[in-house]
């Protein structure tokens, strides 16, 4: 290398070098607007990021409120209302034309059942001894009860609950202790459904025919039993004439049953024309009054 190469060199690496003392450059402010730089670009990732977080989270709190909302504004449950409201009163179902035939010799008034609540369960009996001298007796006695049931939500139906208590009673009509001969025949158009059930049964007295008739007339239950014997050397009762018996009470209970539902709805049908009827205007008040005197006036 030639000795003017060399002293170019020395120079370039003198001015390269700071002074002895000479404070050397700092490149921290150049670093610095880049990593602000840096930090402004990632920052601006997160901000969007945590408000796309919020913007769900409101989004689930919004669909949150609104199935509240929807929950809390769902109907209350609700179960089909009962047909009848109330029962007739049980010693008054039988006309008096059909106790002359069933129980000729009875009482017509009946003796009424003992019950809690007549509105719901009501019953009656009559019985007759029909006396005939040296050819016996003839015995009959007749039996109306009534059962009815209101609408439950926790329950079911009135007339689903009649139902269950008409099956019943069917059933025990077809399992009577000592009964003989017993049968079961399904009766039409007599209420929702009936079934009539007959048996023989022997008892210290005589020998009974028994017929029991049970209806279901909507949310209430009739049950009709009419047996009749033959003492002292009587005649045993016509079986056939006892279930027509019966089944003729069973209808005028029904029939009973469905008057005083039409009755309770024509005084429901009045009392709401009577609150509907228009009161006299103020006008009409005012023409109505009379007007002063003259010397009134005064």
């Amino acid at each position: 290398m030639s000795e003017g190469t060399m002293q170019r060199r020395a120079q370039r690496d003198q001015r390269a070098r700071p002074e002895p003392g000479a404070a050397t450059p700092s490149r921290t402010p150049a670093l610095t607007r880049r990593s602000r730089a840096l930090v402004g670009a990632f920052a601006v990732p997160a901000m969007l990021l945590a408000a796309g977080c919020s913007s769900e989270s409101g989004s689930d709190t919004d669909s949150a409120k609104a199935a509240s909302q929807g929950t809390s504004a769902s109907p209350s449950p609700t179960v089909r209302a009962a047909v009848y409201g109330a029962l007739p009163e049980a010693c008054s179902v039988v006309p008096e034309k059909t106790l002359e035939d069933l129980v000729p010799e009875g009482d017509s008034s009946g003796k009424e059942g003992s019950s809690n609540d007549t509105a719901y369960r009501a019953s009656c009996s009559w019985d007759s001894l029909d006396d005939e001298g040296v050819d016996g007796s003839q015995f009959r006695w007749l039996n109306v009860s009534l059962l009815r049931f209101d609408s439950d939500i926790a329950r079911g139906p009135g007339d689903e609950l009649a139902q269950e208590y008409y099956d019943k009673q069917v059933e025990d009509a077809q399992s009577v202790d000592g009964a003989e001969k017993t049968e079961t025949e399904a009766l039409s158009d007599l209420g929702d459904v009936a079934t009539a059930i007959g048996y023989d049964l022997e008892k210290d007295e005589g020998d009974f025919t028994q017929r029991t008739v049970v209806v279901r007339a909507e949310n209430v239950v009739v049950t009709v039993d009419y047996n009749g014997a033959g003492l002292a050397g009587g005649d045993t009762p016509d079986a056939d004439a006892l279930t027509k018996g019966a089944r003729q009470a069973a209808e005028d209970a029904v029939a009973a049953v469905a008057a005083v539902a039409a009755a309770g709805e024509k005084d429901s049908d009045a009392k709401d024309t009577d609150e509907k009827e228009p009161s006299p205007s103020a006008s009409e008040e005012t023409s109505a009054s009379p007007s002063a005197s003259p010397s009134d006036e005064g």
